[in-house]
């Protein structure tokens, strides 16, 4: 059975589902830093984007019934090599039980110029 997911407190995309809920498997789409308006948070700064990206994380999980507990994969994308450091601390601020695989990807941009960071996750549940 497949569930398509609107997680409350993120906005409503018109292309794609923000989760989907198949089994006990739980696919989060990219995200970004964006408020439930779709207005970008924390422009110019990654220590503010990256807790926006992992809050907006957190409520697409809890809307499947799931946690960064149940995480298994993660992808990143940065725009600068540089912003990996800054992502470390806010990261393991979210990530503090079992750790998912995990790919880093510096990119030349994202969907629009001011997202600095863009973060999808895989969950299983038990």
């Amino acid at each position: 059975m497949v569930e398509r997911i609107q997680p409350q407190g993120l906005p409503t995309p018109t292309a794609y589902s923000p989760v989907v809920k198949a089994g006990n498997t739980v696919y989060v789409a990219g995200q970004v830093s964006q408020d439930e308006q779709g207005h970008v948070v924390g422009r110019g700064d990654i220590t503010a984007q990256a807790t926006q990206v992992f809050e907006n994380i957190g409520k697409a999980l809890t809307a499947a019934g799931a946690g960064f507990d149940d995480l298994v994969k993660m992808n990143v994308y940065l725009t600068d090599v540089r912003f990996r450091d800054a992502l470390a601390p806010v990261r393991s601020k979210y990530l503090t039980g079992p750790l998912p695989v995990s790919t880093l990807v510096v990119v030349a941009g994202l969907a629009l110029p001011d997202y600095l960071l863009e973060i999808e996750v895989v969950a299983e549940l038990s």
